[in-house]
């Protein structure tokens, strides 16, 4: 839901989250601008990233369990991966994740006997190394005059406007144009997502997760500290981005955003498996449980669903809609997706992008009898 959120406002206009000054926003555009940066942007990707690397210490136990070589399976995974994220990449939504995730997780598969101590060290030292260069480059900015940035890029928009509200050919002419500067944005992130992965590795091989009952005391030091420190920095990036800083804060008001988010994502984390550990807790989440079970089916028919709304693939609203009116248009489409996961759920074992990926990682397709774990395990 909060990727969605996120990319709904991307998709809906080149205005989208403050990357472009919007002549034309009024007060209500940039207070939900706003608040969907503080709450979302950068949080939920790494949320993301992080259970991808603890599933990952699930993937190798499944793997054992059957006798079946792990770096075969996980290679044509990441294969799957990076098709579909080409794939989405090109014809839905620039912004997709999916080609940085099959890239980078290369690199966990090179470290998957990796120990848990030595995976957080990892983490660690990746995390300050991209942190320091960011606020570097942040700071840079605010040093320097006033860029002519901004002027330039508000140079492209009417094509870039024109291009999205065209026909089909068009649409993913200007998806291919914007890739390469996507792309250098993803290598940015790279090591924000490889720390993420790599404390999943840390959590899944000691199992943290599996038994949360015992550490509510440390989760809510995490919940508490981890709100402390990246809750402000979001509302400093909402505040250079959104708000009333100016163009000149606003890169650096990104950059300590983005360095203080896996903070406030660890307190989304920790709160939610402290709320999920009480009766109520667990009544909402058991309403989540189907569309996590088909968490990738959901993301690419968001987009799929976005670019029909937005594009020239259906009715063509890009840079027509205001940013409430996206915002609740993204929450109504994540709540019919809750009922359908529901449905699919009740009625199939896989939704349709699993179990694609699901044969193409075991090089066969995934028979329900044969893939149901026994009592034994």
């Amino acid at each position: 839901m909060g990727i969605l959120l996120v990319n709904a406002l991307m998709m809906a206009d080149p205005y989208g989250l403050g990357a472009v000054i919007d002549p034309g926003a009024t007060s209500l555009d940039r207070t939900v601008e706003g608040v969907v940066q503080t709450l979302a942007v950068g949080k939920f990707y790494l949320m993301f990233s992080f259970l991808f690397g603890y599933s990952f210490t699930l993937q190798l136990a499944s793997a054992e369990r059957v006798g079946a070589s792990a770096v075969p399976r996980l290679l044509r995974r990441s294969l799957g991966l990076f098709v579909l994220g080409v794939a989405h990449a090109v014809l839905l939504y620039t912004g997709d994740i999916l080609i940085t995730y099959a890239v980078l997780g290369l690199i966990l598969i090179a470290a998957r006997n990796r120990t848990p101590g030595a995976a957080l060290r990892a983490a660690r030292i990746l995390y300050g190394c991209f942190s320091a260069f960011l606020l570097l480059v942040g700071l840079g900015t605010v040093l320097m005059p006033d860029a002519e940035a901004d002027t330039e890029l508000a140079g492209g928009l009417t094509e870039l406007i024109a291009a999205y509200r065209g026909d089909a050919s068009s649409v993913v002419r200007a998806n291919l144009g914007l890739l390469p500067g996507q792309l250098l944005a993803a290598l940015l992130m790279s090591g924000f997502v490889m720390t993420a992965f790599l404390v999943g590795l840390h959590c899944g091989k000691r199992r943290l997760l599996a038994d949360t009952g015992t550490r509510r005391a440390q989760m809510r030091r995490i919940f508490h500290l981890g709100a402390a420190v990246g809750l402000p920095g979001s509302l400093f990036m909402a505040m250079a981005v959104s708000g009333p800083l100016g163009p000149r804060w606003s890169i650096f008001g990104t950059m300590v955003g983005t360095v203080t988010a896996p903070a406030l994502t660890a307190a989304y984390i920790c709160g939610m498996l402290l709320l999920m550990q009480t009766a109520r807790g667990a009544r909402i989440a058991a309403v989540f449980v189907p569309a996590g079970r088909m968490a990738l089916t959901n993301y690419l028919s968001q987009s799929l669903i976005m670019a029909l709304v937005f594009t020239g693939y259906g009715l063509a609203l890009h840079d027509r809609l205001s940013p409430a009116v996206v915002v609740l248009g993204a929450l109504v489409l994540y709540a019919g997706q809750l009922a359908f996961s529901r449905w699919l759920t009740a009625r199939y074992r896989y939704a349709p992008v699993e179990w694609l990926l699901r044969t193409v990682t075991l090089a066969r397709l995934p028979h329900e009898r044969r893939d149901r774990p026994t009592a034994s395990r």
